[in-house]
C-alpha cells in the first residue's frame, strides 16, 4: 500500500474517500496528527499530514518516527513525499516538479534520526536511498500530463527553521546539492529501515539565496508566490499515479532489515520484537 505525506500546503488529499482514521500513539510517540486511510482513485491509500493539521510543527519538531512507524503499521509499503523545495542549480527552476534521489544530511542532532539503539543494533545500507521503482511510477505519471520532473538530483537538508545564509547556499552547491529543504531527513531513512520505499516529489519554490539578485533570494512570501500552481501540477501528477494499478516496491528495500540485524532475537525485549515486528512486514 502507498502512503502519502503531505508537506507545505497539502494537509489533506481532495476527493479521499476516507475510510478508517487513526490517531494512536506509537512506541516513539504521537505522529503528527491522524493517519486517514482511503481510495483515491484505483488504489487504496494511506495519508498523514507531515506539519500537522494547520502546519503546526517546524520540520525539527516532526516526530518522524513515529510517522513512518505509524505508516507502516497501517499497513504501507512504499511512501511519496510532498516537500517544497529550494534550487540550487538554475536550469530547475521555480515552478517545476523534482525528484531527488540522493540525499546530503546538514541537519544538527536534533531529531531522532534512528529506530535502533537502545539495545537494538542494526546498520542499514543507504546507499541508493530512494526508490527506483517508485521514481518511475510517478516520472510516467508526469509523462501521462506531460509535465517534466527533474531526477537524479541531490537534496541537501538543512535543520531550519530560520532560512540559509548566502554562504552555506554557495557551500551546499559547490558540494554537489541541487535541492535545499528541511524535512526529507530522517524521513528518508526511517523509510528504508521500516522496508519501505521511498520517494519525494519537491515543489521548487525559489533559488535559495545563492543568485547574486536579491530578488531572487527565498522568503516566505516568495514561497507561496508560485506555490499554488505547483501544488496544482504535483496533484495531477498524483491522480495520473493513482489512476493505475501501483507497482510492487523494490525486492532489496522490502528486505533491507535481513541483512542489518546485529542483534539476535533472543537478547531482545518482548516489547522491542514488538515494534521490530513492524518494521520487518
Amino acid at each position: 500500500m502507498l502512503a502519502i505525506v503531505g508537506g507545505t500546503g497539502l494537509y489533506e488529499l481532495p476527493g479521499l474517500e476516507i475510510a478508517h482514521r487513526s490517531r494512536d500513539t506509537t512506541p516513539f510517540g504521537d505522529p503528527s496528527g491522524e493517519v486517514l486511510r482511503g481510495r483515491l482513485g484505483s488504489n487504496e491509500v494511506l495519508f498523514l499530514a507531515r506539519h500537522g493539521a494547520g502546519h503546526r510543527l517546524l520540520p525539527h519538531e516532526v516526530n518522524y518516527r513515529a510517522n513512518v512507524f505509524a505508516l507502516k503499521r497501517a499497513g504501507a509499503t512504499m511512501l511519496l513525499g510532498f516537500s517544497a523545495v529550494g534550487s540550487l542549480a538554475l536550469e530547475i527552476r521555480p515552478g517545476d516538479l523534482a525528484i531527488p534521489e540522493q540525499y546530503f544530511d546538514w541537519t544538527r542532532g536534533q531529531r531522532q534520526r534512528t529506530f535502533f539503539g537502545g539495545g537494538v543494533a542494526a546498520h542499514v545500507s543507504t546507499a541508493k536511498p530512494v526508490s527506483a521503482v517508485l521514481v518511475d511510477a510517478v516520472r510516467s505519471a508526469a509523462a501521462r500530463c506531460g509535465l517534466e520532473v527533474h531526477r537524479g538530483l541531490t537534496y541537501a537538508c538543512v535543520e531550519g527553521p530560520r532560512l540559509g545564509t548566502q554562504a552555506e547556499s554557495h557551500f551546499l552547491r559547490q558540494s554537489g546539492c541541487h535541492l535545499v529543504g528541511m524535512t526529507n531527513v530522517p524521513e528518508v531513512f526511517l523509510a528504508r529501515e521500516a522496508q519501505m520505499a521511498y520517494a519525494t516529489v519537491g515543489l521548487v519554490t525559489d533559488y535559495d539565496c545563492w543568485l547574486e539578485d536579491p530578488s531572487q533570494h527565498v522568503n516566505v512570501a516568495s514561497i507561496f508566490e508560485l506555490y499554488g500552481s505547483t501544488l496544482k501540477k504535483a496533484a495531477k501528477v498524483l491522480d495520473a499515479l493513482l489512476s493505475q494499478a501501483l507497482p510492487e516496491p523494490d525486492a532489496a528495500i522490502r528486505s533491507a532489515l535481513g541483512s542489518a540485524m546485529l542483534t539476535p532475537d533472543t537478547a531482545l525485549t518482548e516489547e522491542q520484537k514488538l515494534w521490530l515486528d513492524v518494521l520487518r512486514r
